[in-house]
């Protein structure tokens, strides 16, 4: 929506990188085990992200939702498979440490509720389907799906999550390709600042996101020999760096001007309200406490300024 190469197998979060909330139930069902594989969750949150930049482009170049509702369906199914086939593919690879960490232990990838064989059978069915529903949309977007899938899948989840702290970094690359391909849905022309400014805004606001994960889930991330920031370079070292991607969080809300200097403007105090937040909630002595605010502020930002954003760009290309 991340870890050093050890006896053990180890994780972390998200294509995008966004958090699961499927592991802390008990799922017994068929649809419930399946719909826990692939996290859901996920898939809602990076939608989300892929409709801010498919209505942005709508906007941009003038284009009808109606004349496009083809492309626009075939993005969003696609995308969801594409998503779901990387949650599948990520909870298979981590079942090792998802069995120690207590917020992920009752997936069914670790109960052996889902086997590997037929996990291994819907993460591979759902990206090609994916992928070639992509590519009914447009080929770019199949393009963006399959890197999507890639970086989230090899560097990410096979590789930095188990050997750097930097793993956050590596995962929200993949984390920030669904507004491209909501873009390149309806159009493959990338040389437009607006479609920059989503992709810039997902890239830094994962690390805040994560960083507050890692802090709230310390003692699993530690009992799993995960390299997350705060467990390697502890706490104060982490707190300092949200901030630091904070200042160019509302650094990076400039870049919304060409779209509407109004988005810049709600980009910019959401941002800057999120800094001010961090800093004046912060205790050393209840840091859990700061991590869990710091998260719930994190999903209420990124998804009104998304929310917002989709609800201009919509509104103002039927007033064209």
């Amino acid at each position: 929506m991340i870890k050093s190469q050890q006896s053990k197998r180890v994780t972390n979060t998200e294509m995008n990188n966004q958090p699961n909330q499927s592991a802390s139930a008990q799922v017994n069902s068929m649809p419930a085990i399946f719909f826990a594989t692939i996290k859901t969750g996920i898939i809602k949150s990076n939608l989300i992200a892929m409709f801010a930049g498919l209505s942005m482009a709508l906007y941009i170049f003038n284009v009808s939702f109606i004349d496009h509702i083809w492309a626009i369906i075939l993005a969003f199914v696609g995308s969801s498979l594409v998503i779901g086939s990387a949650g599948a593919f990520n909870n298979l690879y981590d079942r090792d440490i998802d069995a120690i960490m207590e917020r992920t232990k009752t997936r069914p990838t670790v109960t052996g509720k889902m086997d590997t064989r037929t996990g291994l059978t819907i993460g591979i069915t759902m990206s090609i389907s994916g992928v070639i529903l992509l590519y009914l949309s447009s080929p770019l977007a199949a393009f963006f799906g399959f890197l999507g899938l890639f970086l989230y899948v090899v560097p990410y989840t096979m590789w930095t999550k188990r050997r750097t702290i930097y793993n956050t970094e590596v995962g929200s690359i993949s984390g920030a390709v669904p507004p491209l391909i909501g873009w390149a849905a309806i159009s493959s022309d990338l040389g437009h600042f607006e479609i920059w400014a989503l992709v810039a805004t997902m890239l830094i606001w994962q690390m805040p996101h994560f960083y507050a994960i890692a802090i709230r889930r310390f003692d699993e991330y530690k009992a799993a020999e995960v390299p997350m920031l705060p467990v390697v370079k502890g706490i104060k070292r982490t707190y300092v760096q949200s901030n630091f991607y904070l200042v160019l969080l509302i650094v990076s809300s400039v870049m919304f001007w060409p779209l509407s200097p109004y988005i810049a403007g709600v980009a910019f105090l959401l941002s800057l309200f999120w800094l001010v937040f961090s800093v004046r909630s912060y205790r050393k002595d209840d840091i859990k406490d700061w991590a869990k605010k710091m998260f719930i502020f994190s999903l209420n930002h990124i998804t009104l300024l998304f929310l917002i954003i989709i609800a201009y760009s919509l509104i103002a290309q039927l007033l064209k």
